[in-house]
C-alpha cells in the first residue's frame, strides 16, 4: 500500500464498478490521445508546461481535462483560483479531477468545497478522490468528516479515506489517539479486505505519534489479524506492520508464534 496514495487519479476507475455510465463518455474522451500521458513533474521546462496548463483551464471541456492532467502532477499556486470552480462542474470526471489536482495543490480556500464534495456529492469518484486529497491538509477539521467517510461510506470511498485519516492524525497526539480509534474499529469491522489491509497500513503510520497504552492495542489487533483474518493479503499486511515496528519485544513474539508452528 505504500505507493497506493501517490498518484490515485492513474487507477483504473473501471475496477471500482460504481456509476459506469455516468462516467462512460467522459472517461473516452478524457483517455484518447491525451498528450500529457508521459508527463515528468520534474522536467525542467515544468514551468512552460504549467503555464499551458492554465491556458487549457480557461478554455473548452477536452482543454480543461488536458489541463487538470497538468496540476494532478504539477504544483502551481496560480492554478487554484482556476480549479475552485471546477469542483462545481456538471461533468463528474472534470469534478474529479479538480479534486485531485486540488490535493496536489492544497490551498486553505479549496478545504471547505473539498469537505462538502465528501459529505455531500452524488459521485462516489469524486467523493473517493476527495477522500485522499483531503490526506495533503493538514488541518484538524478534516479528521471528523474522513472518519464519517470510513464509517459509512462506500468501499472505494472507505479504502482511500484510511491513509488520510491517518494523515490528519498524524498532526497531533490527540487526534492520532481520534484515528487510531476508528481505524481499529474498521480493521474489526469491515467487510472489505482491502480496506482492513489499509487500516493496517495507515495504523502503522500511526504508531510513533501514539502514547503507549494505544501502541499495546495496535499490537495486539495486529496479531488477532495476523492470526485470524480469512484474508492471507490482510494476514501478509499485519505482519509486515509488526516487523515494521522494530520492536525487540513484538520480534521475540512473533519469533515464539513461528516455533509454536502458529506462523510459517
Amino acid at each position: 500500500m505504500n505507493d497506493a496514495l501517490r498518484k490515485p487519479w492513474q487507477e483504473d476507475l473501471a475496477s471500482l464498478a460504481i456509476d459506469p455510465d455516468v462516467l462512460a463518455k467522459e472517461l473516452a474522451a478524457e483517455q484518447l490521445g491525451d498528450p500529457l500521458d508521459d508527463l515528468n513533474p520534474d522536467d525542467p521546462d515544468s514551468a512552460l508546461v504549467c503555464d499551458s496548463g492554465l491556458n487549457w483551464l480557461k478554455q473548452g471541456h477536452q482543454e480543461r481535462l488536458q489541463g487538470l492532467r497538468v496540476f494532478c502532477e504539477h504544483r502551481d499556486p496560480r492554478a487554484v483560483a482556476l480549479l475552485l470552480p471546477l469542483l462545481q462542474e456538471s461533468c463528474p470526471v472534470e469534478r474529479m479531477s479538480a479534486v485531485y489536482a486540488l490535493g496536489r495543490n492544497p490551498s486553505p480556500p479549496a478545504l471547505e468545497p473539498l469537505l462538502q464534495l465528501l459529505q455531500a456529492d452524488s459521485n462516489a469518484y469524486v467523493r473517493k478522490a476527495t477522500a485522499w486529497s483531503l490526506g495533503n491538509y493538514a488541518d484538524a477539521r478534516v479528521l471528523k468528516p474522513l472518519i464519517h467517510a470510513l464509517q459509512n461510506d462506500v468501499a472505494a470511498v472507505r479504502l482511500w479515506a484510511t491513509g488520510s485519516v491517518a494523515e490528519a492524525g498524524s498532526t497531533s497526539p490527540g487526534n492520532a489517539d481520534i484515528a487510531a480509534s476508528q481505524l481499529l474499529m474498521s480493521l474489526r469491522i469491515d467487510a472489505e479486505p482491502v480496506v482492513r489491509s489499509n487500516c493496517i497500513w495507515a495504523l502503522g503510520r500511526l504508531y510513533e505519534t501514539l502514547e503507549e497504552p494505544r501502541r499495546q492495542e495496535l499490537v495486539e489487533e495486529f496479531v488477532n489479524a495476523l492470526l485470524n483474518d480469512g484474508e492471507p493479503s490482510v494476514r501478509d499486511e499485519a505482519r509486515i506492520a509488526l516487523e515494521q515496528l522494530d520492536n525487540q519485544e513484538v520480534m521475540q513474539r512473533l519469533r515464539t508464534l513461528i516455533d509454536e508452528g502458529l506462523l510459517a
